[in-house]
């Protein structure tokens, strides 16, 4: 599944020129803040940029259709053998924080020896065992409901008196025992467990073993929580509004759609049939079998029934069906055909570029996972209302409008890339977590990390001039980090005991500390035995379930390679260490040393348990030396020459370094000098902000690096540096005006002359990347005070307002909009507004949605906590106005004291959809950076039950925790700083 922004916060806040979203769940929880036209772009945003030089791998198709990895690494045990690429490799990390983890059964995750996951967890019995299902739906348009016939056939294990399967919301009518048209047994008594959501169906006589049929009927209700069954609304063109019934189930949704054994591991068949109006287009997961007239009771009328093929086996969160007013469009360049529907509230052609993305896309799959595509069709279907950015159901993948449709003239080139990232994560789904599912939750990371890892190998497969391995290291392995820097972090595989824990789990963790996990894994091994044995574990596993330990066998198998002893210390354990590095002159020595790191910078014994094998990845004149690894405490490595030395080159592996201030001021010139890559560069930038940020650092050094980076050339590092300053800005922004103003003073004496010298037009000519890093200059300055961008943005939106539609180039129309209502009032905030209502294009909308928060004046606030909760912006969207808002310190105040009031109009609008409802406290939440602040939260939520959204809440407290803590130690060093550097503003 693809998670957008509605399950993650920003935590390094980033430009919002674009509104593109990553696939990343919620990271590390800052909020954005007034400069950052930077709030969108690495959380939320997939960008890429030149290299220093640019290596031929990444330029070229390869014959082994792959580009994982471009350096071999060493196995803390032994030599790695060589990978197929030879030049600059990437980074993977992770980073973590402050308070415990609690969210699987109470287990707190403190750095010590990981809890067995399979104790304790609310199972269904396993006396009947599910083989197929045959399921008939109808649903009723005008009351909203739904009726449903279930025939399901098992194998009986035991003899048993009672079958017990999982429901939601749904009305059971009626149950029996059947052989074939003869009624075997019928219930004496249907009971219900509300808290573990399973309905359990007494039968008059026993049921012996063997194989058996139970047929249940039941009704239920086609809801508006974009859970289960439910509906979805839209405009049309004549200005009615639509509706078309869809589908969600993952994780535990299914069981609102139809009783169901709704667990992953109960793999089984299912055979779909809809019943509906002739008119209407009806999908499901296989191709149509027969399509007949049948008389509706429900309506009264004649209708049709649409029976489609069986499934293979698969597991019940993949089961999907649609029906509705759907255009469509179809190629036929792949083996099966391919189609892309819409409702009419969209231009169908816009899903050309996605279509013929995933023709090109699944042959490349096949031929890298050595294993065919399945089913004989590939359907994708833009849904009007849809929680995450997208769903990989089988066959019949859903996504949210934006992130399937493309309208290339209406949107920027990271939209573009967003939209293919999207595509292909959810196609990669297709064997990682379809043809092979993970037994149970602790297992997501199999099917997310994989998806996130091969969605950047093919994004980098067909469009090298993108450099996506470039930008790894500051969105995905940032991402990571972020979020497991927290002490509220999880393990990768963390142990889930029932189905409240799982949506809680869809985050930075799974996605991208479990695809930086499986990169390493591929550096270590070489990228050709990787893949060799990532084929063994697809033929052998093959529409079956697996735990992790089944693809370390297949790794183990391909390589003869320990690889589950080095890498469960990675998925089986909570956060990532921070190695210091001393230098020893006299021996030409550095000694290193590993502790677990937490952003607050306090970690206990207790929690720092852990030993990680750390590929050092030494990098010096000569080269990168692979063989060295920090297998213990700490150690000590002889160096040839101190002049020059870098330890994780490129960042491929999973740590932070800390270098002594004068290491890195010395790291500093050897930048400019050419000795680092982009991926050093970054890299290095990220860490010494994070490091700042828990106390290894001053945050005035990490000022005074970035200074130093004024000759830079690269969009990532340039993104990289823009953030971390953005990140300084975010924990100030309840500060001195004097100081927050100098700090904006400083980004755009940073800045500004970059800015000009790129410009703000763009043509043709400009590549992919030099239009995003235009477009995060120009949006970067004049959110920093730039006069002339921001005369220049005004003249643009001031024509674009009165129709000139061309006077603002799609990459540039969120700084536009932004700096529009940061230096605006209420004119403008009203135009913005009114392009909300009347555009058509559902990037433009969540554009003006996404910052129209930025207006200060309180009336202005006002209004646009009004539009949160107003019936005109759909669910899915509610983060976009309310993010808006945590970009300056009047909105952060007012987003709180609005959610007290508020709460009960909260939970009740997000009642069905828990991850938005932790997504909104986040946003509420987090900005926050004062004691008095953080007691205010913990004061409003000790009465309420909050296991909804446990692990969201408990990061944001940590992030504010941590803010607190940096405020504390490095206040009165960042004015100094400000003063002596001569960006002191007016108080």
């Amino acid at each position: 599944m693809s998670l957008r922004a509605a399950y993650r916060v920003e935590s390094v806040p980033r430009i919002s020129t674009l509104t593109r979203v990553r696939l990343r769940p919620l990271t590390s929880l800052t909020p954005t803040i007034s400069t950052a036209t930077t709030s969108l772009w690495r959380r939320n945003h997939f960008w890429r940029s030149p290299a220093l030089t640019t290596p031929p791998s990444y330029c070229s198709r390869l014959t082994n259709y792959s580009s994982l990895t471009s350096v071999p690494r060493t196995s803390p045990l032994e030599k790695a053998r060589s990978t197929t690429l030879s030049k600059t490799p990437l980074r993977h990390c992770s980073y973590r924080r402050h308070n415990m983890c609690r969210l699987a059964g109470d287990i707190e995750h403190t750095g010590g020896a990981a809890p067995d996951p399979t104790q304790g967890r609310e199972l269904l019995p396993t006396n009947v065992i599910p083989t197929h299902y045959d399921v008939t739906l109808e649903p009723n348009f005008d009351k909203f409901t739904f009726e449903g016939k279930v025939l399901i056939d098992f194998d009986v294990k035991d003899e048993t008196k009672s079958i017990s399967l999982h429901t939601i919301d749904l009305d059971i009518h009626g149950a029996h025992i059947k052989s074939g048209d003869n009624v075997i047994s019928s219930s004496s008594a249907i009971t219900y467990d509300k808290s573990k959501q399973i309905s359990k169906i007494e039968l008059k006589d026993a049921v012996p073993t063997g194989k058996t049929q139970l047929e249940i009927k039941f009704s239920g209700q086609l809801n508006d929580q974009m859970a289960g069954f439910y509906r979805s609304t839209y405009k049309k063109p004549d200005g009615s509004e639509g509706v078309l019934a869809t589908t969600q189930m993952e994780a535990n949704d299914c069981r609102r759609a139809f009783p169901c054994f709704d667990e992953p591991m109960h793999k089984a068949k299912f055979t779909i049939t809809l019943v509906a109006d002739k008119h209407l287009t009806c999908l499901s997961n296989m191709d149509v079998a027969s399509e007949s007239e049948v008389y509706s009771e429900m309506s009264g009328s004649t209708k049709k029934a649409v029976k489609f093929n069986p499934t293979p086996l698969m597991s019940t969160y993949l089961v999907a069906f649609i029906i509705g007013e759907l255009n469509y469009i179809e190629t036929k360049k792949f083996r099966v055909p391919i189609r892309v529907y819409a409702p009419p509230s969209s231009d169908i052609e816009h899903g050309r570029f996605s279509l013929d993305l995933a023709a090109r896309t699944l042959e490349y799959y096949e031929k890298i996972f050595g294993a065919d595509f399945p089913l004989p069709k590939m359907d994708m279907v833009a849904i009007p209302d849809f929680a995450a950015g997208a769903m990989e159901n089988w066959g019949l993948i859903t996504y949210r409008v934006v992130d399937l449709m493309l309208d290339e003239k209406a949107s920027g080139a990271a939209m573009k890339e967003r939209v293919a990232e999207v595509v292909q994560h959810e196609l990669a789904h297709q064997w990682f977590g379809n043809l092979v599912t993970m037994d149970w939750w602790e297992g997501l990371w199999l099917n997310e990390g994989f998806a996130t890892l091969m969605s950047w190998l093919s994004c980098n497969y067909f469009y090298p001039e993108w450099k996506v391995w470039e930008n790894y290291v500051t969105d995905n392995l940032q991402s990571a980090l972020g979020l497991d820097s927290l002490r509220s972090s999880h393990p990768i595989e963390v142990p889930v005991k029932r189905a409240s824990e799982v949506d809680q789990i869809f985050d930075a963790i799974s996605y991208s500390k479990g695809s930086c996990v499986l990169r390493m894994i591929s550096t270590y091994l070489g990228e050709d035995v990787f893949l060799d044995g990532v084929r063994r574990y697809i033929k052998k596993h093959a529409y079956g379930n697996t735990r992790t330990e089944d693809l370390w066998a297949a790794l183990e198998e391909a390589s003869g390679k320990p690889v589950k002893e080095i890498m469960s210390i990675w998925t089986k354990n909570v956060g990532f260490p921070v190695v210091q590095v001393t230098e020893n002159a006299a021996e030409s020595t550095i000694q290193v040393k590993q502790n677990r790191f937490l952003r607050t910078g306090d970690t206990k014994p207790e929690e720092d348990q852990v030993l990680y094998p750390v590929f050092l990845g030494l990098r010096s004149k000569d080269g990168v030396e692979e063989s060295l690894t920090l297998t213990k405490r700490e150690d000590v490595f002889k160096v040839k020459n101190l002049d020059f030395f870098k330890l994780n080159a490129n960042h491929t592996s999973i740590y932070r370094t800390s270098y002594t201030p004068e290491r890195l001021t010395k790291l500093g010139q050897s930048a400019k000098d050419g000795l680092l890559t982009v991926e050093d560069r970054a890299g290095m930038i990220a860490d010494a902000g994070a490091l700042a940020v828990s106390g290894y650092q001053k945050t005035s050094g990490v000022l005074n690096l970035l200074k130093g980076f004024d000759t830079e050339e690269s969009f990532v590092v340039w993104s990289e540096i823009i953030a971390r300053v953005a990140t300084v800005q975010s924990a100030w922004v309840f500060e001195d005006k004097s100081v927050k103003n100098g700090l904006e003073a400083f980004v755009k004496d940073l800045i500004s002359e970059r800015a000009h010298k790129l410009g703000w037009n763009f043509s043709d000519k400009d590549g992919h990347v030099e239009q995003q890093f235009k477009s995060m200059l120009f949006g970067a300055a004049g959110m920093a005070g730039d006069q002339v961008i921001i005369a220049a943005s005004k003249e643009m939106f001031n024509k674009y307002m009165d129709g000139d539609k061309s006077a603002i180039h799609p990459n540039i129309r969120g700084s536009v909009f932004s700096m529009a209502l940061k230096y605006g009032g209420k004119e403008e905030y009203n135009k913005v507004l009114n392009f909300f209502r009347t555009s058509s294009n559902s990037d433009e909308r969540n554009t003006a949605l996404r910052c129209i928060g930025r207006s200060k004046e309180p009336a202005l606030i006002k209004s646009t906590l009004d539009l949160v909760l107003s019936s005109e912006v759909k669910s899915q969207d509610l983060y976009l106005p309310a993010s808006g808002l945590r970009s300056h310190a009047e909105g952060i105040e007012a987003l709180f004291t609005w959610m007290t009031e508020k709460w009960p109009e909260i939970t009740k609008r997000l009642s069905g959809n828990a991850p938005i409802l932790g997504s909104m406290v986040t946003i509420c939440t987090s900005s926050f950076a004062k004691p008095e602040q953080l007691q205010r939260v913990e004061e409003f939520f000790k009465d309420i039950d909050t296991k909804s959204f446990a692990q969201p809440l408990a990061q944001s407290k940590d992030a504010i925790r941590s803010k607190i803590s940096w405020l504390e130690r490095d206040h009165d060093d960042v004015a100094a700083w400000v003063k002596e550097n001569g960006y002191g503003g007016s108080s």
